[in-house]
């Protein structure tokens, strides 16, 4: 790891930012060489910068820090991305692993302990807050443990058009109704019309229960 490790910090919410800033400030081993208010804004910060990691928020305007993880690490390998978000869903968490994402901590994290995810992940390792670590173990027992899609499983499946099976592919690498809609070529409130059909289909509450459905029925 060279020290000191540079930052780029990527936050919508300015004050935020700062505040993350002066915090990192305080330790001569860390230092933040630019700042992003979006995830299109870091994607090409990145490539200007050289950042050793990317501290990534997960929602905001213009892209989306899945997005942005996804894009930085296609064009960046060696970067490291580390999110730091206010969220803990299992759906974030999941979708920001799978774009390459080599940490996530939560923004009521201590300083101490940021300080700790950044250097763990710019020595190569990856770093998950307790909390965050069990939601993974936990649905990675589930899915180990799981057993083959069943009739009912089935039945669900096959309600699904394959306009709905697109879109529900797109829900499980993270992205927004905007993003897919961009991604598939169609009005944002297309996208949504078709979400909330999938969520009657496949009989879940909410977005997060579509993706997690969609991973236990093998559409991934």
């Amino acid at each position: 790891m060279i020290l000191p490790v540079k930052i780029l910090l990527v936050d919508d919410q300015p004050s935020y930012r700062e505040a993350i800033h002066a915090v990192l400030e305080l330790d001569s081993s860390v230092k933040v060489v630019a700042q992003a208010s979006n995830g299109e804004e870091a994607v090409h910060m990145t490539g200007e910068h050289k950042p050793h990691v990317v501290l990534m928020d997960l929602r905001m305007p213009v892209m989306s820090g899945i997005e942005a993880t996804r894009r930085i690490r296609a064009g960046h390998p060696a970067v490291r991305v580390l999110v730091l978000s206010l969220f803990d869903q299992k759906e974030d968490v999941f979708a920001a692993l799978q774009a390459g994402a080599a940490g996530y901590v939560l923004k009521e994290t201590s300083s101490a302990q940021l300080l700790d995810a950044i250097k763990t992940v710019a020595a190569g390792q990856t770093y998950l807050q307790p909390s965050i670590a069990t939601t993974v173990v936990t649905e990675f027992n589930r899915l180990f443990h799981s057993s083959a899609p069943n009739d009912e499983d089935r039945r669900l499946a096959s309600r699904l058009s394959q306009r709905e099976v697109e879109i529900l592919r797109q829900l499980m690498r993270g992205r927004s109704n905007k993003e897919i809609a961009a991604a598939l070529d169609l009005t944002e409130g297309t996208v949504k019309n078709h979400m909330t059909r999938i969520l009657d289909k496949l009989q879940v509450p909410d977005r997060t229960g579509a993706a997690l459905k969609a991973r236990d029925l093998g559409l991934g």
